[in-house]
């Protein structure tokens, strides 16, 4: 049995008993006011209460362990009926057996039993009726908890497929890469081969992660910039304007680099002009700003134009962690496309 049962179970009998033990006194004082000796009304509410005590805790046990269903209302009612009519029976048997020979109180005993009925049904009934409350509360927390369960998990699942679904076009980029420079600058592959081992072992370790501070995502970056550098030569430059004070911020893991890499895609490709794509950072309002620039050329545009799966699956990553679907903003001006992503910080 659990610590936390064994303390649930305390707290009840405590709270139980000491309901009871207030009506005792109650029940004693009324039946000292209806003429009976303080003798006799203690004897008689002690037994009474105790007796209808057992007869309570018997129903919330049964009602524990065997809840009939809503169309069931008739056994509830003869349940309680049932029950009461025994306990009366027997209440009025052993309240004659302590106390005989007393002709005043057995003529009391037996006027009192239809009040002792309907009092006694009335307890029985409330008390199965919290227990069934009670029992309908837990069920529904559970079924909450097993809801909510589920979406994290569908929503873990959602996001691990988004996280795998980003490598595969940047991969074979690589690849294709590595096989342009085997021929014609095998230093350069091999390079490009160690790079590239070492970008994947990070990915698979950040994998794991749910959030890492901005410092260690820029360095896993880094480690993409220099691939793409290889790929590129002279031709892509890249400005970082990185806030020291953001750098610890959190963010989810790998969520720079696909937005660096739809810059390239649109900044890049479709030129033989050196292109620079400028990385920002700061730290507005409980809010990590990051800025992505890249020029581009509508004129070329259409050449490079893709299925805009990376934007589109970076939105809904974040809206599967934050449930905000406006941490992702795309701005335009004449020649520069700017990329917007602001995460919540937890003070």
């Amino acid at each position: 049995m659990s610590w936390n049962l064994r303390y649930s179970i305390r707290n009840f009998a405590l709270a139980y008993a000491a309901w009871w033990l207030v009506w005792l006194l109650i029940h004693a004082f009324i039946l000292h006011r209806m003429g009976l000796s303080w003798k006799l009304s203690f004897g008689d509410a002690a037994i009474s209460s105790f007796l209808l005590a057992l007869v309570c805790l018997s129903a919330v046990i049964l009602y524990r362990f065997y809840q009939p269903g809503l169309g069931q209302r008739l056994f509830r009612l003869v349940f309680a009926v049932s029950i009461t009519a025994l306990f009366c029976t027997g209440i009025k048997w052993i309240l004659l057996y302590f106390f005989p020979g007393d002709v005043s109180y057995t003529e009391f005993v037996t006027n009192s039993i239809p009040i002792r009925f309907g009092f006694s049904f009335l307890m029985l009934s409330f008390v199965s009726v919290l227990n069934w409350l009670w029992n309908v509360i837990e069920d529904q927390q559970k079924e909450s908890q097993r809801k909510n369960q589920t979406e994290q998990l569908a929503r873990e699942a959602e996001l691990a497929k988004l996280r795998q679904q980003l490598q595969p076009h940047f991969l074979f980029n690589s690849l294709n890469s590595i096989s342009a420079l085997a021929g014609s600058k095998p230093d350069l592959a091999r390079k490009m081969i160690q790079q590239l081992s070492d970008f994947l072992r990070g990915t698979l370790r950040k994998d794991e992660n749910q959030i890492i501070s901005l410092k260690e995502d820029m360095e896993h970056l880094e480690l993409y910039l220099d691939i793409e550098k290889v790929r590129f030569g002279h031709r892509m430059n890249v400005t970082l304007e990185l806030d020291e004070k953001a750098m610890d911020a959190k963010i989810p893991p790998l969520l720079l680099q696909p937005v660096v890499e739809n810059a390239i895609k649109f900044g890049v490709y479709g030129t033989v002009d050196e292109v620079t794509i400028m990385i920002s950072s700061m730290l507005s309002n409980n809010y990590l700003v990051l800025e992505v620039r890249n020029p581009f050329d509508e004129k070329t545009l259409g050449a490079s134009r893709g299925t805009g799966f990376g934007l589109s699956s970076i939105q809904r990553r974040l809206f599967l962690l934050y449930s905000r679907n406006d941490l992702l903003s795309t701005e335009k001006t004449e020649n520069t496309f700017v990329t917007r992503l602001k995460i919540p910080q937890t003070s």
